[in-house]
């Protein structure tokens, strides 16, 4: 599958957390959720970008923004991942990879000349309607999260405008 253009609708999903809780995509309609997708748990990396947006956590929540992240692995895995580094926001276990493909992120990878299938680290913003407005595509994990802030700050006051 391709991946989602911004004015696009969100697919629906429903998975699990780190604390066995389903999530899905319509429990948050009405406001924004931050969709990230993220390759591995507990790996330097994704340490780093899950560590951001835990540290960035109170300033979504102001603008009332959702975030979640999301990568292959189980529940337990997340678990571990989650208490290891303080992560309070839900951690979604895609171990199926079923919505990395339908958001598109599922993609065809290498390392060290050899090739794998992966996730490709993503991030939507899904505006309160569950359309896309906004994707990073091949994040740079510095920075990242502030970015998606200020899209979500931006995002609030086109609502507020209108």
């Amino acid at each position: 599958m391709p991946l989602i253009e911004p004015g696009k609708k969100a697919p629906a999903f429903g998975l699990k957390d780190q604390r066995q809780r389903l999530h899905r995509l319509s429990e948050y309609a009405g406001r924004p959720v931050v969709l990230y997708f993220y390759p591995k748990d507990d790996t330097s990396g994704c340490t780093k970008e899950a560590c951001a947006f835990q540290d960035n956590l109170p300033r979504f929540k102001t603008s009332k923004a959702a975030v979640l992240g999301v990568s292959i692995l189980d529940e337990a895995s997340k678990a571990r991942f989650a208490e290891k580094y303080d992560l309070s926001f839900p951690l979604l276990a895609d171990a199926g990879h079923e919505v990395a493909e339908k958001y598109g992120v599922w993609q065809n990878k290498s390392l060290y000349g050899r090739s794998f299938m992966g996730i490709a680290r993503t991030t939507y913003l899904i505006d309160g309607n569950g359309k896309v407005a906004r994707r990073w595509d091949k994040v740079k994990v510095d920075g990242h999260a502030e970015a998606v802030l200020a899209a979500v700050d931006a995002l609030r006051a086109e609502k507020a405008d209108s």
